[in-house]
């Protein structure tokens, strides 16, 4: 084993497309940090659930679990808004400030088993209308790459997330302190804010590893502790990292030097497979 750096931050995201919570240790299984995506914003109308692809203001807000470390897929979550109040997800007005917020009747669901399949699809008026509503999320320019949208696996196609989770690829996404170093020399005046791209731990990188690093690590293995995750996918950036959120400003510039430089990728995916707790601090190596 190689060993590439250590845990700089842990963060875990507890409604999905809101801001999320720094934490200093966490348990990693199967479906991901205990008490991350429990929660998610539903559309009404459509009986979809929604992310800050396509319901940005949820940036704005930020949520925290109510019980802390010792969460679980049930724990209530207390939610921040714009204004600075503070409003509990078993509060009877949620739903109402929700629908204001965000201009769409909404409302916050829990997690639902997997075998409720129904909860999680797409809401499809026709055949190309949700993909071309998809699509317009990514925010490019005239000549710019978009992922392969054209040909996604047929359980994206169907579903919103994965089924039985709130998550879109899998349930770990890690990030780089070489990567977001790279970028903020690309493009010294834009927001490089690691909140803008939302990963579950940020990985202090070894001097002397520059660049993209962590593109390099797919199909290989991360071990943290008694932790193993397999690194499976890149992460494709869309219009959501430009966004407003409560203490960031909106900066587009940033998306522009992504797709150009960075093949529009940031960071990778990871699947759980073997878990355990991590430390901000653990040692983080690679196989």
């Amino acid at each position: 084993m190689l060993k590439v750096g250590t845990i700089k931050q842990i963060w875990r995201y507890p409604v999905k497309g809101m801001a999320g919570e720094q934490l200093e240790q966490g348990y990693l299984g199967e479906n991901g940090l205990t008490g991350d995506r429990i929660w998610a914003l539903q559309d009404t109308q459509r009986q979809e659930i929604q992310s800050c692809k396509f319901r940005p203001e949820l940036l704005r807000c930020t949520a925290k679990c109510r019980r802390g470390d010792v969460t679980g897929p049930d724990d209530q979550v207390d939610i921040t808004f714009p204004d600075g109040e503070v409003i509990g997800s078993d509060e009877p007005h949620l739903n109402q400030l929700l629908t204001l917020l965000t201009g769409f009747d909404s409302t916050l669901q829990p997690l639902k088993p997997i075998e409720e399949r129904d909860f999680y699809k797409r809401y499809k008026q026709d055949d190309h209308t949700w993909l071309e509503e998809l699509k317009a999320t990514f925010d490019r320019e005239p000549g710019e790459a978009l992922p392969d949208l054209d040909n996604m696996p047929e359980q994206s196609q169907e579903y919103v997330s994965l089924p039985g989770t709130f998550f879109l690829v899998t349930p770990f996404h890690m990030l780089t302190t070489a990567t977001l170093n790279y970028m903020k020399q690309l493009k010294p005046d834009a927001d490089w804010a690691v909140e803008r791209f939302r990963p579950n731990i940020v990985i202090e990188t070894l001097p002397g590893m520059d660049g993209l690093v962590e593109q390099a690590w797919l199909d290989k293995t991360i071990q943290i502790g008694q932790t193993v995750v397999q690194c499976c996918d890149t992460t494709p950036r869309c219009g959501a990292i430009t966004r407003q959120q409560r203490h960031i400003p909106s900066d587009k510039s940033m998306l522009r030097t992504i797709v150009k430089q960075a093949d529009q990728n940031l960071g990778v995916y990871g699947a759980i497979a073997e878990g355990g707790v991590i430390h901000v601090g653990d040692e983080v190596f690679i196989q």
